[in-house]
Parts: C-alpha cells; sequence; structure tokens
C-alpha cells in the first residue's frame, strides 16, 4: 500500500494497487475532497475507472451518506457452495447429447434467466410480499416493488455470472455474482438524481432523503441477497440433480456456503467513530470473515478470511478488475483470441450486445491479473482456497 498526500485533497488516499491509471487516481481524488469524507479513502487493488467514483474504492463519512458511492447495482455481490463432488466423477460422464458440464450450463440456462431476461411469472418472495411498512413512504419503491417480483432469481448482464469450480481438493465449487437487478437500479437512480438536485453528492443520513435512501438501499440489500439465494437454489438443483441422474456412487454434500455484498454501506466504528462506510466494488474482511474474490470467466478466484486492517477500513477487493473498457476491448481482440483464452473451460458461447454485435469483453485479458490483485492484498486478507473455472454462463 501506498498514500496518495499531495496537499491538493483534503483527505488522503491510500491505494492497494499497483494496476491503475490517472484517471482512476483523479475519480478518488474528486471525492477525497468531499467535506464529509472521513479520515481517507481507500483504492483496493481492483480499483478501476467508474461513473462517478471508483470501483474498488472505499469511503467513510460522517453523518452522510453518498448514493453514487455504492452505486447503481445496489447489493451486487457474490454467491458461493463448496461440495464434496470430485471434478474427476464430472469430466469422466457423457450424457445423450453433450458431456456433463455443457449439460449442465443447458439446463441452468432454462431455470434462471440471464441478461435483460425476467421471469414470466412472479417469484414467491416473503421479502416482496410482506415489505417493511415504512416503504409505503418511499414512492420508487411502492413503483417497482411488483415488477421486482419478476426479477428475482435473474442473473442480469454485464460481469453477472454463473461458474462451476474446481477447489484444491479437485471438488466441485458453484459460484455466481448477482445483485438488484433494475429494481436496486432505479433506487439509485432515483436517489442520484435528487442528489443532482440539490447541487451535492451526499445527503445527511437526519434528513428525510438521507433516511430514505439508508432504508431503500438497506431494502435493496435484502432484495439482492434473496436474489442470490433464489438463483442458488435453482443452480445447486440442477447440477445435484444431475449428478444423481448419471452416477449413483456419491452422496452429495454441502461443505460450506458464502453470500455477500460488495455494493453497499454501512454504519461502522472505525478510528473511535461512527461512520457510513461505502463499499463500490469491495468487500468487508473485518478479522477473521469469510469473502470472496473472483477472477474473469477465464482465471481463478479465490476464498479468503479477512485480516481486519484499519487503513482499509476492513476492506478488500472485490475482484480482479477491469483493465480495459468494453468498446475499447470489442475493437482490438478478436473472437479467435478471446476462444483461445477460454481454452479448457466449458462455456455457451459470448453475450451479444442490444445492437445486436457479438461482446467479447468478459474475456480474461480484458481484466486485470487476479494473482497480481491477490498479491496486493495480503496485508488484508489470508487465502483460503484457490478455485479454478472448469464451466460457466455469462450475459
Amino acid at each position: 500500500m501506498n498514500w496518495i498526500n499531495d496537499g491538493d485533497t483534503k483527505v488522503p488516499i491510500a491505494n492497494w494497487a499497483s494496476l491503475i491509471d490517472k484517471e482512476t487516481i483523479e475519480q478518488a481524488k474528486t471525492f477525497a475532497n468531499i467535506d464529509v469524507v472521513f479520515d481517507h479513502i481507500s483504492l483496493m487493488p481492483d480499483s478501476h475507472v467508474g461513473c462517478d467514483v471508483p470501483i474498488g474504492s472505499v469511503i467513510a463519512t460522517k453523518n452522510a451518506i453518498i448514493p453514487s458511492s455504492v452505486g447503481v447495482d445496489i447489493g451486487c455481490g457474490m454467491a458461493f457452495i463448496e461440495t464434496n463432488i470430485p471434478i474427476s466423477l464430472i469430466k469422466s460422464i457423457n450424457t445423450v447429447d453433450s458431456n456433463l458440464l455443457r449439460t449442465m450450463l443447458l439446463t441452468i440456462k432454462k431455470v434462471i434467466p440471464l441478461g435483460f431476461a425476467h421471469h414470466s411469472e412472479p417469484q414467491s418472495s416473503y421479502l416482496l410480499d410482506n415489505p417493511p411498512d415504512y416503504i409505503y413512504d418511499i414512492p420508487v419503491i411502492v413503483e417497482e416493488i411488483e415488477k421486482a417480483k419478476y426479477q428475482l432469481g435473474t442473473l442480469g448482464g454485464g460481469n453477472h455470472f454463473i461458474e462451476l469450480q474446481s477447489n484444491e481438493k479437485d471438488n466441485l465449487c458453484l459460484m455466481l455474482h448477482s445483485g438488484s437487478r433494475n429494481f436496486g437500479y432505479k433506487i439509485a437512480d432515483y436517489f442520484n438524481k435528487i442528489t443532482k438536485e440539490i447541487g451535492f453528492p451526499y445527503l445527511f443520513v437526519d434528513d428525510k432523503n438521507g433516511k430514505d435512501y439508508i432504508s431503500s438501499m438497506q431494502f435493496a440489500l435484502e432484495f439482492a441477497k434473496e436474489n442470490r439465494r433464489i438463483m442458488m437454489e435453482r443452480f445447486k438443483s440442477v447440477v445435484f440433480n444431475l449428478i444423481k441422474k448419471y452416477t449413483n456412487s456419491i452422496s452429495v454434500e454441502i461443505v460450506q456456503e458464502v453470500n455477500i455484498h460488495h455494493n453497499y454501506a454501512s454504519l461502522e466504528e472505525h478510528y473511535g467513530e461512527q461512520v457510513w462506510v461505502h463499499r463500490k466494488g469491495a468487500i468487508r474482511v473485518d478479522k477473521g470473515i469469510i469473502g470472496i474474490i473472483p477472477g474473469s470467466m477465464g482465471t481463478s478466484s479465490y476464498i479468503v478470511k479477512g485480516k481486519g486492517n484499519k487503513e482499509s477500513f476492513c476492506s478488500a477487493s472485490h475482484g480482479s478488475g477491469r483493465k480495459m473498457g468494453r468498446n475499447v476491448f470489442n475493437k482490438q481482440y478478436s473472437i479467435e483470441e478471446a476462444e483461445k483464452s477460454m481454452n479448457g473451460i466449458e462455456h455457451l458461447g459470448w453475450s451479444i450486445d442490444r445492437k445486436g454485435k457479438i461482446d467479447l469483453s468478459e474475456a480474461p485479458e480484458a481484466y486485470k491479473d487476479i494473482d497480481i490483485v491477490i498479491n496486493n492484498e495480503l496485508d488484508l486478507v489470508d487465502i483460503i482456497m484457490k478455485l479454478k473455472p472448469i464451466a460457466n454462463l455469462k450475459c
């Protein structure tokens, strides 16, 4: 970690990223000059340019909250399951039309809508069917809550993914990345417009707008967590049922499960003060807390345990971080190069953008080297498990 403290910001910036550009640092400096920011800003090893705030940034504030420092996908995060199923068993099985891994991906695609797709019927959810009373005072939630019932259990696009992985014991692990879908986006957009109308990027937590944002954000966090839980239930059901169908020789067991956010804000104590810690593309890793740091669709992911580093506000990276924007990458790389980078990993092809063009921008070369990113944060986390992708879905 190095400190960026050149005298032109209100607070210094603690930077863990060895791979970082000037534009990302300039974005961080803009927020380091906001009067409600507390002590310093932290940039995680995966930091890169965001819409307003760097992705991979941790910003603490006193008595105020910054919607843009949470982001538009409120509650975006990861879910993970480790099983006792040997990868060698799965790879040895052929199905009627294909291999077992490909059959799993094709079946998952039928039960979990990808990209912009939603369910055709509302999904059962205690959270949405029995919402807290306060939501009826917040117009954006009242307007969107019925639509949200069709979004539960859907993946979304961009860098959201469903992946089958192998751990160091050669056992199968399941991982997925998703958030609060259009429901969370509408909430974020509503409050971002309010900050633009008032002329500064934060809301005081004691004012109505601040209270409403906090309530809306927390509801979106619950929605995102439930969204991942539902998808993981359907994901593992497909995988486990197909394994049982093609083999009678193994009893399936779940060794551990994790479900965490990496786009949110929470009230925490740091340096003896109660502050709102905004993690936009960052995970909370207090001492002993388990975290998930995924790579790209062709590289390793990590399960980690937090060290509780105070200078990072007990945070770590949420992934490897982009090194190249989507448009630039698509102009410079061919489908042949993208396919080569996925050698040995089962997948169902590349996503199609809104204009009907193939989007290659989730290929591994669009991202920073995950092993460099992890090496940059060994003062923040201990490595518990390294995971290799064997099959994945992105859209």
